[in-house]
């Protein structure tokens, strides 16, 4: 089995019932997952802003985020001075390039709906 980093807008894909659940289940497959350790403080993130912007979908949005106890993802210390300057270089957020920067250090593929993301994976990658 191959690894995989999974980011944030992915994740909540999957966890949130969202159109792209179905691609993101395609692109992770049956590979192991991997993630830096700021995963679950982004995902908490996201579950707050539907909370906010969703109150009468409170209930299923809360089993959604009790969803992430129960996905297997290795979570990982990113080296963030590597990934404050792969920000630098493809003018990423630093919370952005902490996943591209674990996907070229683990030589994995990203899963990401962040198109800006994938784009400097696959530039980096080459």
């Amino acid at each position: 089995m191959a690894i995989k980093v999974i980011d944030a807008s992915a994740l909540a894909a999957l966890l949130f019932s969202e159109p792209d659940a179905e691609a993101v289940v395609a692109a992770i497959g049956a590979d192991t997952l991997a993630a830096p350790k700021l995963l679950p403080f982004e995902i908490a993130s996201v579950c707050r802003k539907k909370l906010q912007t969703y109150p009468e979908q409170r209930a299923a949005l809360w089993a959604g985020y009790d969803l992430l106890d129960q996905i297997a993802i290795q979570l990982v210390d990113p080296v963030l001075r590597h990934a404050i300057e792969l920000a630098e270089q493809s003018r990423l957020t630093v919370y952005d390039a902490v996943y591209v920067q674990l996907a070229l250090d683990l030589d994995a593929d990203l899963v990401t709906l962040d198109q800006a993301v994938q784009k400097a994976h696959r530039a980096l990658k080459r």
